[in-house]
């Protein structure tokens, strides 16, 4: 009853913008590891699939440099805090996907953000790009074992997805969302079945057929730009005659003479209100003639009150009295498009029911490969080729984000997390003097593995050279790991930075993973897993070394408390394995957040030896002992104060939350400001602190739920025990 009433008394607030309790129907993304998750995939995959209350995942302001999937997922929305603010990007050709031994032979996994078997989706205030043809110097030849001749000619404008939604995914919300690439289908939504799609206030830009929905699709006050000649919209409405696009109040843009659309099979066009720039050529909505065309249902695209800056053309008339039924403009609607299928505006229950997906069709090879890259440039020129350990005959293939790491790279192997106290980001060019200031810094000692820094250059550039084959981004890659090894204590552990070892750098630190990340870029160099497997083979023993080196250390800093193992500190001292002090507010302490990945890391060991098995157990023990239950997390509201909120704990029943940090000794939650001196309650650390760092969150949630109990039964562990307090 005693310490009943002690964690009672304790409870008063915890801080984290976007924690949220186990049993909440939001969690959070922030780059900047302010959120539950620092990616769009991890915060995806946290999520069960199965169908429920709606659930949303709240994306902050950032880039996020990652392929998205959300596969038999329901009922979800991914809502970013501003269209503009929140980017997510993934540079890939469909063609350099087909050949990549990861890749897939229906496109799924082509795009930027891929859905399949999802339906009730909607996506708010994104940026979504693929940006490869932006970033490409030209077509290449690529080493393709797909192909009789082994190589594949990837185009600067070919296929480019954005948004690519397989079949099962239908009922599909899009508002506030840009869509950018310079290929051809960057807004691909296709379900020939079932796919009724909902577009509004929308920017998509790209090549041929850059909006190519099949189904049943609505536009709204949605802007169009057109890169390519032969179309910009294009819709397949084969499997049911009432099948329609409709795009009402868009605009539609593009490079000189660019055309308005064109369909290959049974199709519906309706344009309401539309404006065209004095870009668009004089050519109607027409059939391309490598495919089918409409011979069942005969040519249908109308038009009511569309007008072109510097004069209308003729083919673009009013002629909505000879659609079906002769409907009038004002009927045509988002609910009426649909036809009783879906109500996306007023929410209605359905009417009709749709027809069951056909999921295993794959809806590409519907597309004669000729016609959609007619945009490519002559085969008279020859073109680069790219060949797997050789460098190409002309410039190689470069990406734009590897360059700029190039730039970054410290002559130690190592990359900044910041410049000038300026966080680095690689999502914009660099001006000469910014380059030329990086370079001049190459020389420097502020290589860390704290924020994400090396490990995501690492990673981003086995990928990128495993598209592009440039040898710079291998080399800069195994450069990178050969600082993470050079860095690596005799001991095991990793300090925040090498060579700078200055303040509490030198500690071995768990803090925000970094250690951890650090040692899953070993395992996969050591496993060959994830793209690495193109790196220098002679790293291979080094990295497996490494790993060994580094779960013998988590194992000896593990804190011994009246004899049993508990948990982990954010940072341990690298002589002594104690735990230790790094900033004001980060005292020597027990970790509810950093043990959760180190205990993530330890089970995805091969093989585990007593010693790991029984780390594990005690390390769940004690999150089980010091859970704080019937809390939540609460941003109050109140504008007198400077972030227009305040931060606190309140009572919530079934809420599950960890503090980050726990007294040594007694295993209660400490709350520490800049004072540097332990609280017993969130409210007693000034405002600052309690809204600016993770003093408290659900961490450990899906790791007792999910992950430990899988692990558990593959390797027959005996149920932990909880510690005596």
């Amino acid at each position: 009853m005693k310490r009943i009433l002690t964690l009672l008394f304790l409870l008063v607030g915890v801080g984290e913008m976007g924690i949220l309790s186990a049993q909440a129907q939001q969690v959070t993304v922030a780059a900047d590891g302010s959120g539950q998750f620092r990616t769009i995939q991890a915060a995806i995959n946290s999520l069960p699939d199965e169908a429920g209350k709606p659930r949303t995942i709240y994306i902050k302001n950032g880039t996020y440099h990652e392929k998205v999937y959300l596969d038999n997922k329901q009922n979800l929305t991914l809502n970013g805090q501003s269209e503009k603010g929140v980017v997510l990007t993934y540079s890939q050709a469909r063609d350099a996907w087909r050949c990549d031994p990861a890749g897939s032979t229906d496109d799924w996994g082509a795009a930027t953000l891929n859905m399949r078997n999802s339906p009730d989706i909607t996506l708010e205030n994104l940026t979504v790009l693929n940006p490869y043809g932006f970033e490409a110097a030209g077509d290449v030849l690529i080493p393709c074992p797909q192909e009789a001749r082994g190589q594949r000619k990837v185009s600067k404008t070919g296929h480019q997805f954005a948004l690519r939604t397989m079949p099962g995914t239908t009922r599909l919300t899009v508002k506030h969302c840009t869509f950018r690439a310079l290929g051809g289908d960057t807004v691909s939504p296709w379900d020939m079945d079932a796919g009724v799609y909902y577009f509004q206030d929308c920017t998509m830009e790209g090549g041929v057929d850059f909006y190519c929905p099949r189904g049943w699709a609505y536009a709204e006050n949605c802007l169009f730009i057109c890169h390519n000649p032969n179309a910009a919209i294009w819709h397949d409405g084969t499997g049911d005659e009432d099948q329609k696009t409709v795009l009402k109040n868009c605009r539609f843009e593009g490079d000189p003479n660019f055309k308005l659309g064109r369909f290959h099979r049974e199709s519906q066009f309706y344009l309401l209100n539309c404006r065209f720039s004095k870009e668009m050529a004089d050519a109607d909505i027409y059939w391309a003639q490598s495919g089918p065309g409409a011979k069942q249902w005969g040519r249908r695209v109308y038009y009511s009150n569309c007008h072109r800056e510097g004069g209308d053309y003729a083919w673009f008339k009013d002629n909505l009295s000879t659609a079906k039924g002769s409907p009038k403009a004002r009927q045509i609607t988002a609910d009426w498009t649909f036809g009783g299928r879906w109500y996306p505006k007023s929410k209605k229950p359905a009417t009709v029911a749709l027809k069951p997906s056909n999921l295993n069709k794959d809806l590409f090879t519907a597309l004669p490969r000729q016609t959609i890259v007619s945009a490519e440039t002559s085969a008279a020129a020859p073109l680069p080729v790219v060949a797997a350990g050789a460098v190409a005959p002309t410039t190689p293939v470069q990406d734009s984000v590897a360059e700029r790491m190039l730039v970054y790279q410290r002559a130690v192997g190592g990359w900044p997390k910041m410049v000038n106290e300026v966080k680095v980001k690689y999502d914009h060019p660099l001006t000469a003097a910014e380059r030329a200031a990086a370079r001049a810094a190459t020389p420097k000692s502020d290589a860390t593995i704290d924020n994400e820094a090396t490990t995501r250059e690492i990673r981003h550039l086995v990928a990128t050279f495993r598209s592009t084959q440039n040898p710079a981004y291998k080399a800069a890659a195994e450069k990178g790991i050969r600082y993470l090894l050079q860095m690596q204590y005799p001991n095991g552990g990793f300090p925040q930075y090498y060579p700078d070892l200055g303040s509490y750098r030198h500690l071995i630190t768990y803090n925000d993973d970094a250690m951890v990340r650090a040692l899953l870029v070993l395992r996969d160099m050591a496993r060959g897993a994830n793209g690495f497997s193109v790196l220098d083979a002679g790293l291979t023993e080094p990295a497996s070394q490494a790993v060994a080196k580094g779960i013998d250390c988590m194992l000896k800093t593990q804190y011994v408390q009246n004899g049993r193992l508990t948990a982990w500190c954010a940072q341990h001292d690298e002589k002594t394995l104690l735990p230790a002090k790094a900033r004001a507010f980060e005292l020597a302490s027990l970790s509810g957040m950093e043990t959760v990945n180190i205990v993530r890391f330890l089970m995805d060991t091969e093989n585990p030896t007593p010693a790991i098995k029984k780390s594990i157990e005690a390390a769940v023990a004690w999150l089980q002992a010091v859970k704080l239950t019937g809390y939540a997390i609460k941003d109050v509201p109140d504008p007198k104060l400077p972030k227009g909120f305040d931060r606190i704990i309140v009572p919530e029943a079934g809420s599950v939350i960890w503090a980050r940090f726990y007294d040594l000794t007694t295993n209660r939650p400490i709350y520490v400001g800049r004072d540097s001196r332990p609280h017993a309650a969130l409210a007693d650390i000034e405002y600052e602190r309690r809204t600016g760092y993770a003093y408290a969150g659900t961490w450990p949630e899906k790791l007792l739920s999910r992950d430990y109990p899988r692990w558990q039964q593959k390797w027959n562990s005996a149920a932990p025990a909880a510690p005596k307090q």
